[in-house]
Formats: C-alpha cells, structure tokens, sequence
C-alpha cells in the first residue's frame, strides 16, 4: 500500500526500478508521524520522548531553522529575523528536503508542531509526506494559558520543564534553564485564537489516522497513551473476509462472545455442535450416518464432522460475509484436519 500510494505521488519514468529501491529501502514500517496542538499542551515533550523511545529523528520549527543546515534554511531565517511570518511554502519545501535525508529514511521521523494548518497539509501531502499517526494534544485553554507562564527551557538539550508542574532534580540543570520568548499572556491568547481557527482544517485532512490525546492529565499517562496509539497498525483498506475461531474451556463463554461478533460483524455463527444436530433433523446423507453416534451419546468421528463442516464453511454466505465457529476443533487432530482441508482462520 505504502509503495502504491508513492508511486502514484513521484510518477517515476521507471516505475521497476522505483519499486526495487523502494524495497531496498525496506522502511515501511519505519515511523512516521505528527505530533500537534496548542502552545504549550507539551508536543516538544513528547515528540522527544518518541524519539528515544522509536529512534527515530525529530523535527520541528527551531531544529529546520537552527540545527539544520538546508539550502533553504537561511532564507527561512531571513523572514524570522525581520519578524515576517515563514511561507507555508517554505515549511512545506525545508520538511520535504529534510525529510529525504537518508537518517529520515531509514529510522523514520516525528513532526513536532507540523503541519500547522490547512494549506501545509495539502503541500506536505502533493510532496509525498503522508504520516500514518497524527497525534492531537488538548487541554483548556486556561490550563494552557497557565502552564505558559511557568514554562523553561533547557538550551542544551532542549527539553522543556515547568516551574510548578515538572522541575528538575538535577542543579546544575535548574541554573541553566531560561524563560522562552514570546511568554506574554495575550501573545499567548492570540497564539491559541490562530490554532483554534486554523486545526479543524488540519483535522478534515487526517481524521483517518489521528487521535486526540489529553494533556492534562499526568505526563506518564499521557506519553504511554501516545505510545499505544503509535504503534497500532491501522487497518489495510483492502476487501478482508473474517475467519475467526474462539476456542476456550467449558463455560468461558464461547459461544456468546461469538454470537456478539457475528451480530457486529455480519459474520456466519457456527456451533459445531449445533451443525451436527441440524444435519441429523434435516435427514441428510451426513446426517444419518451420524445418528447412532447421537443417538448412543458417543463422539461423532471427525472425518464425518469434517465433512459437515467443510459444506457449511464454503457455502456463499460464508465464503463471501466470513465465519466464526466454535466448538471445534477439540484437540490438535482436529485442528490438523481443519488445516489440511484449506479451512484455515485469519
């Protein structure tokens, strides 16, 4: 899906070769994603944390204009140092350069703060850089508003503390700390008045593959959420036909979480033992050879069970809604028989 979606974005006049290198690569499953959210709901936190969790490579605003060295770099810190806004155009263009940077490439990255509104996100998009997780942090504005204030950043490491909420341990730590830019309560309002305005747009855009996470609530709870979220692979859109098999001891309740699926799902019900019992009331050829066994109260031999079962797996509704059974198979022969007979669950 991943060489599919890049092949119709680079429409490479080799399209082969593109497709060798792409598996040369071999990074689909390397990070990808975006951290975003007000001022102060605590991206820089935890894009950072992802990054040492993942080993992947962040980027954000300060580490494209002041870490980096791109060839747009210094055109993007012109507008900064006359305090003009940076072109979306421009952001768009310093991301994807960085972006195609090998250490990008192999070991993924972590978005923090991009895309910052709607016309970056479709730039971001056309250039072929689609996250696969979008994470969305939240908190009142008055909990942001407040958190501003006591907000202090580390200039070594660039990890970001706070006077009430989060204060290091460490001295030496505590003496090199500074109070960022841009602190003014009402630079702040207006900060969050222009993300208010500008997110549902970003949201209509990746509404598929975001989440939205409390900030406020306890750092650890918050990073292991983002972490869950993160490393969840989202379902491929690719027609997928269900074949489930609950097994379990007596009494687990087998039978009802399977009714509850097949009610959810739209997928065939299947008792083993229930097939058994119609095939004998309806009379069918099966269904006489299995009788006595019945009837005598003795196990019905699993060839004949097989039989049964393999007519009800492949009939139409089956074979185009899916299945769930249970009930069968009761031990590893069984279990053998069903996989040599091409009823194999997924």
């Amino acid at each position: 899906q991943n060489m599919l979606e890049e092949l119709l974005i680079h429409k490479p006049d080799d399209p082969i070769q593109y497709m060798i290198n792409h598996l040369k690569q071999n990074n689909d499953d390397a990070p990808r994603i975006c951290v975003l959210g007000p001022p102060a709901s605590g991206k820089t936190t935890v894009a950072m944390w992802l990054c040492k969790h993942l080993d992947a490579i962040r980027i954000s605003q300060e580490t494209l204009l002041f870490k980096e060295i791109l060839a747009l770099t210094r055109e993007a810190k012109m507008y900064k140092e006359r305090k003009q806004k940076i072109p979306n155009a421009l952001w768009a263009n310093l991301i994807q350069e960085r972006l195609s940077n090998v250490d990008c490439i192999k070991q993924g990255w972590i978005l923090e703060g991009f895309p910052e509104n709607q016309e970056q996100a479709w730039m971001l998009q056309s250039s072929g850089i689609i996250p696969r997780h979008v994470v969305v942090l939240y908190a009142p504005d008055t909990v942001l508003i407040e958190r501003n204030s006591g907000k202090r950043l580390d200039p070594f490491t660039e990890e970001v503390y706070h006077t009430t909420f989060d204060w290091p341990s460490d001295p030496l730590i505590q003496q090199r700390l500074v109070k960022p830019e841009d602190l003014s309560e009402q630079e702040m309002s207006k900060k969050l008045l222009e993300y208010h305005r500008n997110f549902p747009g970003v949201f209509q855009i990746y509404q598929k593959v975001l989440k939205s996470i409390n900030a406020d609530q306890p750092s650890m709870d918050v990073l292991s959420q983002v972490l869950t979220y993160v490393q969840t692979r989202h379902r491929s859109a690719a027609p997928f036909t269900p074949r489930i098999l609950f097994c379990g001891p007596p009494g687990s309740g087998k039978s009802l979480q399977a009714a509850l699926i097949a009610q959810k799902y739209s997928v065939v019900n299947i008792c083993c033992g229930q097939l058994l019992k119609e095939a004998v009331a309806d009379k069918t050829k099966l269904g006489e050879l299995i009788k006595p066994y019945i009837d005598n109260g003795y196990p019905v031999p699993d060839n004949l069970v097989m039989k049964i079962l393999g007519e009800r797996l492949n009939a139409l509704d089956c074979m185009t809604n899916g299945w769930v059974l249970y009930g069968f198979p009761r031990d590893i022969e069984q279990g053998e028989q069903l996989q040599k007979s091409h009823i194999i669950p997924n």
